[in-house]
């Protein structure tokens, strides 16, 4: 992907493409224009010798403390180097990739300050495909993602450790390899760098484009679950969802119906005794549109996060003004985060309750467990024991983080967003619950089995066809184990997005 940073609204469908591959990115002339007015501006402050925050100061309580202008190099990175105290698991090279790109859209908006070398050596890192090792853990969110960023920044200035291709190396080798130069940091530069909510958008983006790929895998599996009950799909009626009027209700049900559109198994049982289904069946559009609204919101956050200034202070060429603020403080993505991490939540959840349907003879009218002999055989039991088990985990992850708050920096930053792990601990979650949708389209796969001759719609045969290559159906007891993980890795990697691409908010062109 190539891509000119160039002042203009980086949109959800270009962040979700460099989250997926490597990119090219370049500063338009635009962009050159303004990070050099702001540049040059903070030299005449300097020059000047007007004390202020992060330029000629020290950071945190000790802002107070003024720095000599012989000092202000060493300044710079002796913040990127005392602030990189981040542990835990290293972020994955799509995140920091993200977090990279993000941070170029960021400070080529003109308002941070820095050189345009230095933006130009981010750009160098992400055209290279050199990413810096940086740990998950160590971030409140409210100076913005101070220690994670600081890895990163470490990288530019030759410290500390990058992947390449896989590997991971000494950050100066990293450069030395790609041709590229350890950065000197001028005034600002490092604070710049660090100040700011990419790690925690990043995280979050990544999170959000996952849940699209899920909740599309999600409406498969429920219209499979539907038809394999022998299900009625007269609550997708769009009269219905029209009266109530919500958009993310009205398009899940269009899905739905498109999917199941031509059943031959649906057509069977047309005049049937059955007055209603289950909610889990029933309630589909209900509850997956809610879901879906809220995945369209939090798309809306991320989309204006990831194009945002979030570092301070704030250099405003055009009243010649350097301004303190909190743009840093990342609260809006611990919210946006925290409303997600629901919807994943209840994604999972209703889909453990299609598969808690299935295995129940007295409400599917299927074979109990859904296999033949059962007694010899067990069929899925445990297989929907294992989706409650992560349906059940999901609860305890989806408390909000940003409920809670420990003051750091001897109380200079009093309050804190906690938005880094509140994104972070997504991911857990979408891992449970590719899991359970997994599960569930091989259970209704193989209820489905059960009504040939009678097929199900084009579409969901298609889908079953393909589930088959994956896993063969269900004929007498083995370990599912390893088609469980199979089917949940390329729902992940967006196998059934395409079916609901046009109501996915990064997915829709």
């Amino acid at each position: 992907m190539k891509l000119v940073i160039n002042n203009q609204l980086v949109t959800l469908d270009v962040l979700r493409l460099a989250w997926r591959e490597a990119a090219q990115v370049s500063i338009g002339d635009g962009a050159k224009v303004r990070i050099a007015e702001s540049n040059e501006l903070v030299q005449d402050v300097v020059a000047g010798g007007d004390r202020i925050y992060g330029l000629n100061t020290g950071f945190g309580q000790l802002a107070q403390v003024r720095i000599d202008t012989d000092q202000l190099a060493k300044l710079q990175e002796n913040l990127v180097r005392s602030h990189a105290v981040g542990v835990g698991e290293i972020l994955s090279d799509e995140i920091v990739r993200l977090v990279m790109l993000m941070k170029v859209i960021a400070l080529a908006e003109g308002f941070s300050g820095v050189r345009l070398e230095l933006v130009e050596a981010l750009c160098g890192l992400i055209n290279n495909e050199i990413y810096p090792c940086i740990p998950s853990q160590g971030s409140v969110g409210a100076s913005g993602d101070l220690a994670p960023l600081a890895h990163m920044a470490s990288t530019l200035i030759g410290v500390g450790e990058a992947r390449v291709n896989g590997t991971v190396v000494p950050a100066s080798q990293a450069l030395e390899q790609a041709g590229l130069s350890p950065v000197t940091l001028g005034p600002k530069e490092g604070l710049a760098l660090l100040n700011g909510t990419q790690v925690s958008t990043a995280l979050a983006l990544a999170a959000v484009f996952r849940t699209e790929n899920l909740l599309a895998a999600g409406l498969m599996a429920g219209a499979m679950s539907a038809d394999a009950i022998q299900g009625s799909d007269t609550p997708f009626d769009k009269r219905i969802q029209n009266v109530r009027g919500h958009g993310g209700q009205i398009a899940v049900a269009g899905v739905l119906r498109e999917l199941m559109q031509g059943s031959d198994i649906r057509a069977s049982h047309i005049e049937c005794e059955r007055v209603q289904d289950p909610y889990s069946i029933r309630c589909q559009p209900q509850v997956m549109g809610a879901c879906l609204d809220v995945v369209r919101h939090v798309c809306s956050v991320l989309e204006t996060e990831a194009n945002a200034v979030t570092d301070n202070p704030l250099v405003f060429t055009d009243s010649k003004s350097v301004l303190s603020g909190g743009n840093f403080h990342a609260e809006p993505v611990a919210l946006a985060a925290d409303y997600l991490a629901l919807s994943i939540a209840e994604i999972g959840a209703l889909s453990e309750r299609r598969i808690a349907l299935l295995i129940d003879s007295h409400m599917s009218g299927l074979p109990a467990f859904l296999v033949r002999d059962g007694g010899v055989n067990s069929g899925f039991m445990m297989a929907q024991v294992t989706a409650a088990a992560l349906a059940s985990e999901n609860k305890s992850h989806a408390h909000p983080a940003s409920v809670d708050s420990l003051p750091t920096s001897a109380n200079q930053e009093d309050h804190v967003s906690m938005a880094t792990f509140a994104a972070r601990r997504l991911h857990a979650m979408l891992d449970n619950v590719a899991n359970i949708i997994a599960i569930e389209l091989l259970a209704a796969a193989q209820g489905i089995d059960f009504h040939h001759p009678k097929k199900s719609s084009p579409i969901l045969e298609t889908v079953i066809e393909g589930l088959r290559k994956i896993s063969p159906a269900y004929d007498e007891d083995r370990s599912l184990s390893v088609d469980i993980q199979r089917v949940a890795a390329s729902i992940d990697q967006g196998a059934y997005a395409d079916y609901a691409a046009s109501v996915l908010p990064s997915l829709r062109t």
